[in-house]
């Protein structure tokens, strides 16, 4: 079964996220988070923010691991 076919998970069920450039742009919530239950998908300049950023809706940390 391949990511998109699996249940999506929670949006915004942590507060750290650890990501890696393969999964830019980085958007809150991620692609395989649930949106029906989250806020408006928003794009996080990590890359600019020197490796980290926080969502501004719901405070989710995100940094960039390579």
């Amino acid at each position: 079964m391949s990511a998109a076919e699996a249940s999506p998970e929670q949006a915004n069920a942590q507060r750290r996220y650890e990501v890696r450039r393969g999964d830019l742009p980085l958007s809150c919530p991620l692609p395989a988070m649930a949106l029906w239950n989250s806020h408006p998908r928003v794009y996080l300049p990590i890359e600019a923010e020197g490796g980290e950023s926080d969502c501004p809706y719901c405070g989710a940390h995100f940094v960039l691991l390579d």
